[in-house]
């Protein structure tokens, strides 16, 4: 794990984090041992072979001298000879990266002198005639011989060779044209990151890769302009064109060329092999793909990746049957532009997220310059090759999404959190509260939750009901920090996140630390969320005598292996939560305080949801998918306070409207698609039907609400008050007794009971006082919460009205609502 000890720079391209081997291969797990190779050696000779490899020496289809070929030719020897190769220099970087270092170093000698042959040849050696191998023709037959030209120093040569003229490639038979001849080309220029590939054995990374690969860019761009002048000066377009190796045929010293051709050729081939097998090794080490590269994490006991050495030969191996380079020229092209575009991105990415620690030293750097990286890259690809780079795209795609599924190790850090981070801070400032207008209202919903064990049927309905906007879990954990040695919040964060990823809901998690839970909500009320995205309804689950559930026993995604860990190796949920409260243990939360948090809660202008019996709502409702098939249900709401014995049984208060809007917000998920909404009415004995149901069904028009409205009769719900209208808690606050109150409150549930009941055909009676058939069951009820007394020695009082209103009802959710959120306005 890093500390504050840990180095800036840790690429672990060669194993653990802290191991590093040595220049020989030296090194392991317990060592420190020193990285050893100098900007020189590490950077500049890799890049600059792997650079040369491609156009300068490897294009050439026989090694030939006057027309007499040296080695025997054909598809058969050529792979014979590249498999010979390939050995050799799978053994060299078998052995380690110091033996790879002097071999290097050597051929880079070799490849210097013959270079500086060809270069001192094009003034030295006099204009000649050149002649070239006979082409197949049609029918088996060969072509007229042809003869080039080297004319020395002639502005006539260098005037005809100026235009285009593509031809066909003598080697495959296909018509050159811009892009073809780019994408070989492009591979002269694709060992920028030989360096880079190394980076774990160099003696200072962060210094010598920059250094080393801008010194060995501009050194191979003057060879390569350089030579691209002098060739174009002196020979002539069919010299060019028909004969690839024709610096041999120029030379002073040919066998010099042909020394730099395998030199070049066997230097490219271990940059590109040693660093490969590093990267290899790095993928494996990170198990990013599983056992297919397991064999790839082989190491020797001195730290040397010899398995993924041996992989990335095998994989060469493989390519090598493809025979000319020209083939594979544009797919290797393609696969390099690729990875120039992602490393183009991950700087861009970097530098939009404006992270803090990405300072780049190269002084022209900018995202102006990534971004056109990123492009050109892009276009060069469909230019050169649109199958191919549509088939890499493809490619990159796929192992994304293998590896955001596999899920990556979290010590690498994640760019996307970087530049999620910036874009929501950037929006989160645009989000302004002084704009806001109730027809963009939604719910953001603040669940309490003491031990998750018990609440996740709440948990998955209060998902359910935030309808797009915030949801955050609460827990507070009882204590003083001035009496513990440390926080004991901050340990927690882990295990409630796993809860949230494993209940697949999408909730923000907010814990703190109080000396009381009353104090704890208020705390969380106040600061929790950010900006315009506060919540603004606070859920509780409700206070009564029923024994908690643990649901996490029964609840298929929390079922755990038998030794309590999960997948990973780490710790199950049942071990990071306490077990359910037994019945009559202790509670961290009286009574009155229960009270007294609802009411904190509406003094702060929050509305409050309190939740009875989700336990035993129907698993198909709070599942993710559709509920069609699923049996049907009703949902009922009362808009009208029950407890509250007052005229005018169509009055509809703000309450009563958000208590419409919750249930219908409910109805609009796809579990509850197929749930019917049932809105209650209450009828006085001097009311008259159907005159509050059309004021109702009007209302209920205009806001866009399907729903089914039914007139109930009863006695106590209307003309039983006195004349004047009651303030809202004048009941509860005791103007009433309380034997009339708990008797009122019996009668609401009674009512409640019978709807109920008479939904699925028991008869007028209740769910004893009939036999007709069976209709849909209600599976929630939607009903008024009365505010809290004024008198906080009531509350104990008020709770039991509320325990006496929601007996037996089956899952329930008490409602109170203070902020309008329906608008009939266009």
């Amino acid at each position: 794990m890093a500390s504050e000890n840990s180095p800036l720079l840790a690429y672990r391209l060669l194993g653990e984090e802290g191991v590093a081997f040595s220049a020989n291969g030296a090194g392991g797990p317990g060592g420190a041992s020193a990285r050893k190779l100098s900007t020189f050696l590490g950077v500049v000779v890799p890049t600059v072979l792997s650079m040369f490899s491609i156009v300068v020496f490897l294009r050439i289809d026989s090694a030939r001298s006057s027309g007499l070929q040296v080695l025997p030719q054909g598809y058969g020897w050529n792979l014979l000879y590249g498999s010979l190769l390939l050995g050799l220099v799978g053994g060299v970087c078998t052995l380690g990266a110091g033996l790879y270092a002097r071999a290097s170093f050597l051929t880079f000698l070799l490849v210097s002198g013959s270079l500086a042959s060809v270069l001192v040849s094009f003034v030295a050696v006099g204009p000649r005639s050149i002649p070239l191998t006979p082409r197949p023709g049609p029918n088996g037959s060969s072509l007229p011989p042809q003869v080039g030209h080297f004319t020395g120093f002639n502005s006539s040569t260098l005037k005809a060779n100026l235009g285009a003229g593509y031809s066909k490639d003598y080697t495959t038979g296909a018509m050159m044209n811009f892009a073809s001849v780019f994408a070989v080309l492009f591979n002269g220029c694709t060992g920028i990151m030989a360096g880079a590939n190394m980076s774990g054995e160099l003696k200072d990374p962060s210094r010598a890769i920059p250094l080393g690969t801008i010194v060995a860019v501009a050194y191979t761009f003057f060879i390569y302009t350089l030579l691209f002048f002098l060739s174009s000066f002196t020979c002539d377009r069919t010299l060019l064109q028909e004969d690839y190796g024709f610096f041999r045929a120029i030379s002073l010293w040919p066998p010099l060329v042909l020394i730099g051709i395998y030199a070049t050729s066997l230097s490219a081939s271990m940059s590109s092999l040693i660093g490969a097998s590093r990267i290899l090794h790095a993928l494996a080490q990170d198990d990013l793909f599983g056992v297919i590269l397991a064999p790839a994490k082989v190491v020797s006991r001195t730290g040397n990746p010899w398995g993924a050495v041996l992989y990335s030969w095998g994989l060469v191996q493989l390519v090598l049957l493809a025979g000319k380079l020209n083939t594979l020229a544009a797919v290797v092209t393609v696969f390099y532009l690729v990875a120039y575009a992602a490393v183009d991105l991950s700087c861009l990415s970097l530098e939009w997220a404006s992270a803090p620690n990405f300072r780049p030293t190269f002084s022209l750097f900018s995202w102006h310059t990534c971004l056109l990286g990123v492009a050109s890259c892009l276009l060069m690809m469909f230019l050169i090759s649109p199958g191919a780079a549509g088939g890499s795209l493809l490619l990159m795609g796929l192992l994304s999404a293998l590896l955001t599924a596999r899920g990556g190790p979290s010590s690498w850090g994640y760019v996307s959190q970087a530049l999620l981070f910036h874009q929501v801070r950037k929006y989160l400032l645009r989000l302004d509260v002084r704009k806001d207008h109730v027809k963009f209202w939604r719910p953001q919903l603040l669940l309490l939750v003491g031990n998750p064990r018990g609440a996740l049927p709440l948990l998955r309905l209060a998902n359910q009901l935030k309808k797009g906007g915030l949801y955050v879990l609460g827990h507070v954990t009882l204590g003083d920090l001035d009496c513990l040695p440390s926080d004991p919040v901050q340990p927690q964060y882990g295990a409630w996140l796993s809860l949230v990823d494993r209940a697949q809901v999408k909730a923000f998690v907010d814990l703190t630390l109080s000396p009381s839970v009353r104090q704890g909500a208020q705390h969380l009320l106040r600061i929790s969320g950010l900006g315009g995205m506060k919540p603004n309804t606070l859920v509780l689950g409700f206070y009564d005598d029923a024994a908690p559930q643990d649901h996490f026993l029964t609840d298929p995604a929390f079922s755990e292996a038998a030794d309590g860990t999960q997948e990973g190796g780490s710790p199950a949920l049942s071990t990071l939560f306490p077990p359910p409260r037994a019945p009559g243990s202790p509670r961290a939360l009286s009574p009155q305080d229960y009270v007294a948090t609802v009411a904190d809660a509406l003094k702060m202008n929050k509305n409050v949801v309190l939740a009875r019996a989700c336990g035993a709502l129907p698993p198909e409702r709070l599942s993710r998918g559709s509920g069609g098939t699923s049996q049907p249900h009703h949902v009922d709401v009362w808009p009208l306070n029950l407890l509250r014995p007052r005229g005018g049984p169509g009055y509809v208060d703000v309450c009563g409207l958000f208590l419409l809007q919750m249930a219908t917000i409910l109805g609009m998920v796809p579990a509850w698609h197929s749930a019917r909404l049932r809105i209650f009415l209450c009828l006085g004995p001097r009311e008259a039907p159907g005159a509050a149901e059309g004021r109702l069904r009007a209302l209920l028009s205009q806001l866009r609400i399907r729903a089914e409205v039914q007139e109930v009769v009863w006695g106590e719900g209307a003309g039983s008050g006195e004349p004047g209208e009651e303030e809202e808690g004048d009941f509860v606050n005791g103007r009433r007794g309380d034997a009339e109150a708990e008797a009122l409150a019996g009668s609401a549930n009674a009512l409640v009971r019978a709807q109920q009941g008479r939904s699925r055909g028991e008869g007028p009676g209740g769910p004893e006082g009939g036999d007709g058939e069976g209709g849909p069951a209600t599976a929630l009820t939607f009903l008024y919460l009365p505010r809290p007394p004024a008198d906080p020695a009531r509350y104990t009082c008020y709770l039991a009205l509320l325990e006496i209103l929601t007996r037996d009802l089956g899952p329930t959710l008490l409602i109170h609502g203070v902020t309008p959120v329906t608008c009939t306005d266009l």
